[in-house]
């Protein structure tokens, strides 16, 4: 710390814990909304819960996986940020023989957040592209205008249900705009602002 009359001392004046403990809080926050999202995504791929949907939204059930893989990628993300949502801030060892004391962990909270924040996005993602897909298939009914115009904006980038394909491209590019936040302009584009 430079004090006013230009000294630079050194002292214990800050300690990051209350920021290390929000970003903790927040890790654990973003594992249960993934964790939701997932069960939702797995719903719509269970024929004895989806109410009619085709098994795994495939397009011939039996030799189709349909989303089923994109499934398996969101429960993977999912068990990895429950792991993230161990909290970094109770996890203080000090060392130099006793002079580097008790710290807040606030930077490795902060980096794991960040990690379960994509893995969010990720998640989400999916889940956008299974629900995309069965709005499709039930067809001709037609969405409310904001589900609508989200799948629409999706459409535009991601084609609809077909035969098998390599959904890496498409999950990348719904990501993408989850993480560009068009997905939310989409819907707020019918009904508002959504904060």
């Amino acid at each position: 710390m430079i004090t006013p009359d230009g000294r630079v001392e050194s002292n214990g004046n800050f300690h990051g814990a209350p920021l290390a403990y929000v970003l903790d809080f927040l890790a654990i926050a973003v594992a249960d909304v993934a964790s939701m999202s997932e069960r939702r995504t797995d719903r719509f791929l269970d024929v004895a819960r989806s109410n009619g949907l085709p098994p795994f939204l495939a397009a011939e059930p039996g030799v189709d996986s349909g989303h089923m893989i994109a499934q398996y990628t969101q429960a993977a993300i999912v068990a990895e940020l429950k792991r993230l949502a161990v909290p970094a801030s109770v996890d203080s060892i000090p060392s130099s023989a006793m002079q580097e004391d008790h710290v807040s962990m606030g930077w490795a909270a902060a980096r794991k957040l960040r990690r379960a924040v994509d893995g969010l996005t990720r998640v989400v993602a999916v889940e956008l592209l299974t629900a995309a897909r069965a709005l499709d298939l039930r067809a001709p009914l037609d969405p409310a205008p904001a589900t609508a115009a989200v799948r629409d904006r999706l459409r535009a980038a991601v084609p609809g249900p077909g035969p098998d394909r390599f959904l890496a491209p498409e999950i990348e590019t719904a990501v993408a705009l989850v993480a560009q936040g068009r997905v939310a302009a989409a819907a707020e584009a019918v009904v508002g602002p959504l904060r």
